[in-house]
């Protein structure tokens, strides 16, 4: 993995001597299909041809490739000698022209990772499918470029593929006696070209619109899955929302739409949720769904078709130079997303979702040692794919909404345009978006930028009321700011505070006032006077980015009446600020679980319904003290029953009490339960036990040793499928035996053979937290594996290794003891790989903030109080 290495320092100064003018790339993909008789991996022809200029003649360089084997390479017609100037990484080139081409012919090979060209076999029929994702660098283990985002491109390619294939990528494609030929694209980075090719289910469609000068823009539309998931596929809602999606993108940039086609593929053992390339869009498979799901399931799925359609004017059309401005196409595409999907589709409670599900991923990754700017400081492409995290995405597309409010959505949209028109098919950074915005809206953007794209951490906001003597109004409300010691900024944060009472037995807000925060102590003048609240909500609207936190009388009115409060959104806003005060020990796990039990039965929002049900078992597992899990469990298994039984017969909230149920049973009448929904022998009204359903029933009996290989080998017979195959993986590793430990454990640490699918299956039955005393013998072993396995496998595998298997549940008895191993690695680690050491951090980080909340409970016992 070192080797595939590639620094800022390194990119600057290629782009500085280079410019390229065209890759002609030819790919022969026949290889893909029928025995693999030779030894090594599996390959294929790669041919390319880049022509491209150097700025000081005589001057050398580089272009990469990652492949196993170079059979042959020219350059400006001389012919070079592969075992001189490639190493495995890179090829030398010395002595550049003023203009220049380099042909490369390569044996690359298709991965079983994710990365590059990713070859899967499906159980079910024998079907051969590939697919590209190369996101940040691994177009070079394809074809031979510049890797590196301000090197475009136009891009042409062609690919001879098996007889009855269909061939796609981002142009325009035709077969022409036997080769795929496909349309030359813009200038694009060489990470967003992309390749899908087999025998896929592929359903057309058409987008038109006609622009105020007469002329009309034509899309031709595809979507696209493997042939055994044809029948689940709703190409309609897909194309439905696309279309809502064009339009309103057409309408607020003002730009029309630049590549030509727009196809979606859905492709499998995905390691992302959707990669933004031009023309070829691709998703997760995931995204088609098998069972019942929920609106929330659904609305996810528009949001982030409408996120992928974002990127193509943010991303594509204008990229960043480097990864260090990574948030110039990721939070963009995070806000527009959520911006379109409530403003172009039937999923007008996005903005809910957002607040309550998306903002807690930035929430927690903002608390984490690992915490940067958002703009990052990107040292070379290690950091690079760890930075595609909730900072980048959700804190960004969060600081959007804020600078929203803060300029006004007119200004923001026309900064928009300004940016696009001008940058087209260019690299940009952070002042040149931030001078078109401080044209457009008249604000000091500098100042704006400084406190909340430049510094990290997240700041806490309180409310302090005082009520005159009669104790009947507001005499005076104050905001207090306040931000941790390591990262004290204090910003100024635009937020609505809304006062809140009970009428006729439901909450309800009778005041409010959109003021302005700013430092550590601010007066809200306009609610002087006002009738003394019950409940006061800052950030009410979610307008900025903070935690809200609450003074002693609303939280006391939330622990009586939160079911009451009859605003989604406010009530989706006290939630996520109650799981803040959990995870920061201020409100125990306990009374958190409390809450849920009481007033999780009344949400109406089925994404907020189905987060707290993720948020409850996460309490039980990770917060609440180790003497009351098994209360605790028993607690969660009674309500969710309670309230399966209880909801209305087929109805969404049904469905998600009935997940919620099989993630808690774990005594011996519970999983009897599920034993009999399985088997047909009892049946709750209106649940329909499908077939992904019953998969989420069966792991959590595998896991606690009610169901054995047998009956997980009977459930793979009925579902027989790479979605089956998947599931198997993960119930077979959940068993509670040391033996089936040890071979998950070596499957995925000692060896390389599984795909990244079965990989992250493997790794998610392994770590179950009913499990811990079986688990405690690989603390050990962990942190002697990980730097191994980090130098010697991909860096997402390296990732899903060292993040997945990290001793995240240990035994009370071992806690500190793993604490203690994991600041001990680190000390004697200083020189590790800094991504390998970052996510070692984050784990041990998410271990400490679990063991604090613990302890805080330990000493409130029995007292069932609010610790603030």
């Amino acid at each position: 993995m070192p080797g595939e290495n590639l620094t800022r320092d390194e990119a600057r100064e290629r782009a500085a001597l280079l410019s390229v003018d065209g890759y002609d790339v030819s790919l022969d993909l026949r290889s893909a299909v029928g025995d693999d008789a030779g030894e090594g991996p599996r390959t294929f022809r790669s041919v390319t041809t880049i022509r491209f200029r150097c700025a000081e003649p005589g001057a050398a360089s580089f272009a990469d490739l990652i492949a196993p084997a170079v059979t042959a390479l020219s350059l400006n017609g001389k012919d070079l000698d592969p075992g001189a100037v490639f190493d495995g990484t890179r090829i030398q080139l010395e002595d550049l022209a003023a203009e220049n081409e380099l042909i490369v012919d390569a044996q690359a090979a298709y991965s079983r990772t994710g990365e590059g060209m990713h070859r899967f076999v499906d159980p079910e029929d024998g079907e051969v499918y590939l697919y590209t994702q190369y996101e940040p660098a691994d177009s070079r283990r394809v074809f031979a470029n510049f890797e590196q985002p301000d090197l475009k491109a136009p891009f042409r390619a062609e690919v001879k593929a098996p007889e009855g294939w269909t061939v796609w990528s981002n142009g325009v494609g035709e077969l022409t006696d036997g080769v795929w030929k496909f349309a030359e694209t813009k200038p694009i980075s060489t990470y967003i070209t992309a390749f899908a090719a087999g025998p896929y289910h592929y359903v057309t469609d058409s987008y038109s619109r006609t622009f105020d000068d007469g002329t009309t823009l034509e899309i031709p539309l595809g979507a696209m899955c493997r042939k055994g998931l044809a029948p689940y596929f709703d190409a309609d809602d897909v194309f439905l929302i696309t279309k809502q999606g064009l339009d309103f993108f057409h309408e607020h940039f003002d730009y029309p739409y630049p590549f030509g086609k727009y196809d979606q593929a859905f492709v499998p053992e995905y390691n992302l949720g959707a990669m933004e390339n031009p023309g070829l869009v691709t998703f997760r498979e995931e995204y088609i769904f098998r069972g019942k799901v929920t609106q929330a399931s659904y609305s996810g799925r528009a949001n982030t078709i409408l996120h992928e359609m974002a990127h193509m004017w943010f991303g594509d059309l204008v990229t960043m130079e480097w990864w260090d401005d990574l948030w110039l196409k990721e939070s963009f595409a995070d806000f527009m997303g959520v911006f379109a999907n409530v403003g172009a589709t039937r999923f007008t409670d996005a903005w809910i979702s957002f607040a309550n599900r998306r903002k807690a991923w930035a929430y927690r990754a903002d608390q984490l040692p690992s915490t940067h700017p958002i703009t990052a400081d990107i040292r070379d492409l290690q950091d690079a794919k760890l930075n595609f995290d909730g900072i980048t995405y959700a804190k960004g597309a969060s600081v959007l909404k804020q600078l929203v409010a803060y300029v006004g959505q007119d200004a923001f949209l026309e900064g928009a345009r300004r940016y696009f028109k001008r940058s087209a098919y260019g690299n940009t950074r952070l002042g040149d978006l931030l001078s078109v915005l401080e044209e457009t809206s008249g604000r000091d953007m500098a100042s704006w930028s400084r406190s909340w794209l430049q510094t990290a951490g997240v700041n806490s906001l309180t409310p302090q009321v005082v009520l005159d003597v009669e104790g009947g109004r507001i005499a005076e409300l104050t905001v207090l700011q306040e931000a941790a010691e390591s990262h004290p900024e204090l910003r100024p944060h635009r937020v609505v505070i809304g006062l809140y009472r009970m009428e006729d037995g439901r909450l309800v807000r009778y005041e409010r006032a959109e003021v302005d925060v700013d430092g550590p102590r601010t007066v809200v003048v306009e609610l002087a006077g006002a009738d003394a609240p019950e409940l006061v909500l800052v950030n009410d609207e979610d307008l900025t980015y903070a935690k809200t936190r609450f003074d002693a009388v609303s939280l006391a009115t939330l622990r009586d009446h939160l079911g009451a409060l009859t605003d989604p959104m406010a009530r989706a806003l006290c939630w996520s600020a109650l799981w803040n005060m959990t995870r920061d020990a201020l409100l125990l796990a306990p009374d958190f679980i409390d809450l849920v039990m009481r007033f999780g039965r009344r949400e109406t929002d089925i994404g907020v319904l189905q987060m707290l049900h993720a948020w409850a078992n996460s309490a039980l597992v990770n917060y609440s003290p180790p003497w009351w899990r098994e209360t605790g469990a028993k607690l969660l298994a009674h309500i969710a029953l309670r309230d399966l039984r209880d909801a209305e017969p087929g109805s969404e909230q049904q469905l998600a009490w009935a997940r919620f149920y099989a993630s808690a049973a774990s005594a011996p009448e519970e999983l009897a339960l599920l034993h009999a929904l399985l088997d047909g022998t009892e049946k709750v009204e209106g649940l329909v036990v499908d077939q992904e359903l019953r998969w989420a029933f069966l792991e959590p009996l595998t896991a606690h040793g009610a169901a054995d290989e047998a009956l997980v080998a009977a459930e793979l017979a009925r579902d027989d499928t790479a979605s089956g195959k998947r599931h198997q993986v993960r119930c077979l590793a959940a068993r509670p035996s040391a033996a089936v430990k040890a071979q998950a454990w070596a499957q995925v640490v000692e060896s390389d053979a599984l795909s990244n699918a079965l990989v992250e299956a493997t790794i998610a039955g392994f770590a179950q937290p009913s499990q811990r005393e079986l688990l405690a013998p690989y603390t050990e072993k962990y942190f002697a594996a990980i730097e191994r396995v980090w130098s010697e496998r991909s860096i997402q595998i390296g990732v899903d290794v060292v993040r997945g298997l990290f001793p995240a549940f240990p035994a009370a008895e071992d806690a500190q003891a793993t604490l203690d191993a994991t600041d001990a690695w680190l000390t004697s680690h200083e020189g590790a790989a800094p991504a390998l050491r970052r996510l070692v951090l984050e784990s041990r980080d998410d271990l400490a903030r679990a063991l604090r909340a613990q302890a805080a409970d330990d000493e409130g016992r029995g007292s069932g109080s609010y610790q603030g």
